[in-house]
């Protein structure tokens, strides 16, 4: 039997395709974050000195951004099955590699190979649902998709911190293989094929270009994709240099799952929150209202971080309001950006997945690389990228915010 075919399976509702899609996603999230204790011994195992470690995270975010442009034009030819099936594969096998590797740059380039392969988890789940969705209904369920996804960032660290205390950095991917496998097998049993045939894609140069390009350049879209690219794009500055900040900077490696851990549950809150609003007030609303909140809050992260006493105590509260903003902008600005693209959502959800996570993954990296044993240079990017988001969502919304446009059917 190919991955493409499956046995005949209840109907699947939408509580259990939103846990699905959640964990689909959260498989990137655990293989980032339950690394993120370890950078420290893997830097020293290896002899990697100053920020270098940070490429552990930062070539996979890459990989993942570049082969972002890819799933989503097979998805639309050959369906969402095969190509989520490709992709869980690719993490799996290469799980194994990087638990193999013997030198630093045998790991990046495992790690780089491993984002390129299984980009299809990012893309795809953005794809199915919007072939069942559209408008604010589909902000309502990326939100708790992405509510139910932050719960790894949570106890991922503290997966690796426990996996540390019995064994080395190794068994953390050996981990990353086992979930693959769990959450591959329910994919197999549960998961219809949601690509409609009339909706189907040829494969060529042309169609692929011309999708891609129609995805990026309408401009009630690419705004959103840029800003939402912006605004992560310091989030993953911030989980490049967390582990120097949290456990050099404060002196408090040893809390560091559950320093980080606290300051993702903003997160999760904003987007059960917003689940529950969303559909009230309408997608751009509260995103731009989280926005400009965001904007704010990077305000007097700067100014708290230019001073020479600041604490761990004064730093963790104001990340945690920031990133619990983004819960507020990144289901939002995905779903805004994906309303036009119903009849090439996969080639649309590749497009901008790639251009979110290339520009981020660069992004994340050169602000990773400014850490300077303070807070600071986190903070100043945090207000650059919140000004500018902001000046490409008026482009999109051609200076007009706050409007409500919803429509909550698929096409």
């Amino acid at each position: 039997m190919s991955p493409a075919t499956k046995p005949e399976t209840p109907p699947l509702g939408e509580r259990e395709l939103i846990v699905l899609m959640a964990l689909l996603m959260s498989l990137q999230a655990f293989g980032i974050d339950a690394m993120l204790p370890a950078l420290g011994d893997i830097a020293s195992g290896f002899g990697a000195g100053g920020n270098d470690r940070q490429m552990v995270i930062g070539a996979y975010f890459l990989g993942a951004g570049i082969g972002a442009f890819f799933p989503g034009a097979f998805a639309d030819k050959f369906g969402r099955r095969p190509v989520l099936f490709f992709g869980l594969t690719c993490y799996f096998v290469l799980s194994v590699a990087c638990a193999l590797a013997t030198d630093f740059w045998t790991l990046i380039g495992f790690r780089l190979a491993q984002g390129l392969g299984a980009a299809s988890l990012s893309v795809v789940p953005a794809a199915i649902v919007r072939d069942k969705v559209g408008g604010d209904r589909m902000a309502r369920m990326m939100s708790l998709i992405m509510m139910i996804f932050l719960v790894v960032p949570i106890i991922a660290p503290g997966i690796g911190q426990l996996i540390l205390l019995v064994a080395s950095w190794r068994w953390i991917f050996g981990a990353m293989a086992v979930m693959s496998l769990i959450v591959g097998g329910w994919v197999w049993l549960r998961l219809p094929e949601s690509l409609a045939p009339e909706n189907a894609q040829d494969i060529n140069v042309r169609t692929i270009l011309v999708n891609m390009g129609t995805a990026l350049t309408r401009r009630d879209s690419i705004g959103y994709v840029i800003g939402s690219a912006l605004v992560f794009g310091s989030l993953f500055g911030f989980l490049n240099s967390s582990q120097q900040l949290i456990g050099e900077s404060f002196g408090a490696g040893n809390y560091f799952a559950l320093i980080f851990g606290a300051a993702v549950l903003g997160m999760v809150a904003a987007n059960f929150t917003n689940s529950r609003i969303v559909e009230r007030f309408g997608a751009r609303r509260v995103s731009h209202t989280a926005l400009i909140a965001f904007l704010l809050i990077s305000c007097v992260q700067v100014w708290s971080s230019s001073r020479a006493d600041q604490t761990l105590w004064e730093f963790v509260p104001l990340l945690s309001l920031a990133m619990a903003t983004m819960g507020f902008i990144g289901a939002n600005f995905g779903s805004i950006a994906m309303q036009p693209f119903f009849h090439i959502a996969g080639a649309a959800s590749s497009a901008q997945t790639s251009l979110r996570m290339i520009t981020g993954a660069v992004l994340g990296s050169y602000i990773g690389n400014l850490y300077d044993g303070t807070a600071l240079p986190l903070a100043l990017a945090m207000l650059s990228c919140s000004i500018l988001a902001l000046i490409m969502v008026l482009f999109s919304e051609r200076g007009k915010l706050f409007r409500r446009v919803n429509s909550g059917k698929p096409g």
